[in-house]
């Protein structure tokens, strides 16, 4: 085993320990990476979201902020509520060539790969600048790193490319869907269920709204654009959370749901939104004839940019030479910070270990095989750095 597999794989155990669900706080684990890198003599930032609870990392090895590149995370992980596992998910397992634990895959392998690199980075003394961008919060819509970038942008940081180290078996993605999350309050008049005459149910009423959208997910998926790079080739809508009511015989005064669109780089949701708003305002409309209090509003929850392939991408550019890859460039569903990054200005790609299907599972994985490939990206990115000077493109 090599050095750097050993000191992944350590790294990893110790990530993985801290129990990073997006519901808690990241500091601890924050804090372990701010005083390691510290003792590679990494500049470092801790960025503290607005109430103190969680923190973004930026930290840099080598000269400057010009030029580079940006190793890109997020500590959070998703709850093991519910799910049943076979170990401890925040105790590290090793079973025959995989290494079990929440966050293993998605995306903490990752982040063990980059800092086991620190050591090799603080000693080649680097011509360009490595740095590294270790978010809160992506799993409940990538919400920690439009502060950390806004910093950077503050800076002056001017990577030439941000590596997003998301689970891809460490192929090269130039693009990902885009997303929106939305929650529908919907308001009604309680009445006596025998009386339905008298009041409105606003479980009846978001009963409609959850029907025109699942009609309008179908349609998407029959007629909506289509683009065989992903896995659907179509922009997906679902509803995947509803409450209401109080009992069975009092029509419902209130109802809620939350629904996301997952859309691709080339479908604007605009239309969809604006059709959508439509039909809410039609219901609404018609029901306030039997009762003035009849509402129904609707929020923003998050908006991921999606990520958009780039003509002649740096960041593409500079994956394919890591990791010796001809193929073409693919793409996934999922939403990854990298389209924050691209809508920011830097040239941003998706590359990592793990698989996506390991993701938000129980018994969660990631394979030695995976851990030592990114290991050699990360290595062979440092001799890259130190031997050539990488400038951002005009």
């Amino acid at each position: 085993m090599s050095r750097n597999r050993m000191v992944s794989e350590t790294l990893l155990a110790r990530l993985v320990a801290f129990d990073t669900t997006s519901r808690n706080s990241n500091l601890a684990l924050i804090d372990f990476v701010a005083d390691y890198l510290g003792g590679f003599g990494a500049e470092v930032e801790v960025l503290h979201a607005a109430d103190g609870a969680k923190a973004n990392l930026l930290a840099t090895i080598g000269p400057g902020r010009e030029g580079g590149v940006v190793l890109s995370g997020h500590t959070d992980v998703v709850p093991v509520d519910g799910q049943t596992w076979h170990s401890d998910p925040f105790r590290l397992q090793v079973e025959d060539e995989v290494l079990i634990g929440r966050g293993s895959s998605d995306m903490k392998g990752f982040i063990a790969c980059a800092l086991a690199a620190v050591p090799d980075m603080a000693a080649a003394k680097l011509a360009s600048p490595i740095h590294f961008a270790f978010s809160y919060d992506e799993e409940v819509g990538c919400l920690g790193a439009p502060h950390m970038i806004r910093h950077m942008l503050a800076q002056r940081f001017a990577p030439q490319a941000v590596l997003i180290g998301e689970p891809t078996d460490m192929r090269v993605m130039n693009a990902h869907k885009g997303m929106q999350t939305r929650r529908v309050e919907v308001c009604g008049h309680e009445a006596h269920s025998s009386q339905t005459q008298l009041g409105v149910s606003a479980v009846g009423l978001a009963g409609r709204l959850v029907h025109w959208l699942v009609a309008a997910a179908e349609a998407r998926r029959l007629e909506g654009l289509q683009d065989q790079r992903f896995t659907p080739a179509w922009s997906t809508l679902a509803v995947n959370e509803i409450q209401g009511g109080t009992a069975v015989n009092i029509l419902a005064g209130r109802c809620s749901f939350t629904w996301e669109l997952r859309h691709l780089p080339q479908d604007d949701p605009a239309a969809l939104l604006a059709d959508f708003r439509r039909f809410c305002a039609e219901v609404e409309a018609e029901a306030r004839e039997i009762s003035p209090r009849v509402s129904v509003r609707e929020t923003l929850l998050a908006e991921i940019p999606a990520l958009v392939p780039e003509a002649g991408g740096a960041a593409e550019a500079l994956a394919r030479l890591l990791t010796d890859n001809d193929a073409p460039a693919g793409a996934v569903a999922f939403c990854t910070e990298g389209g924050q990054f691209q809508q920011a200005g830097y040239s941003a790609v998706v590359c990592g270990p793990g698989s996506v299907a390991q993701a938000h599972q129980p018994d969660e994985q990631v394979s030695r095989q995976d851990l030592a490939r990114c290991d050699a990206m990360l290595a062979d990115l440092v001799i890259r750095q130190r031997q050539t000077p990488t400038q951002r493109p005009a």
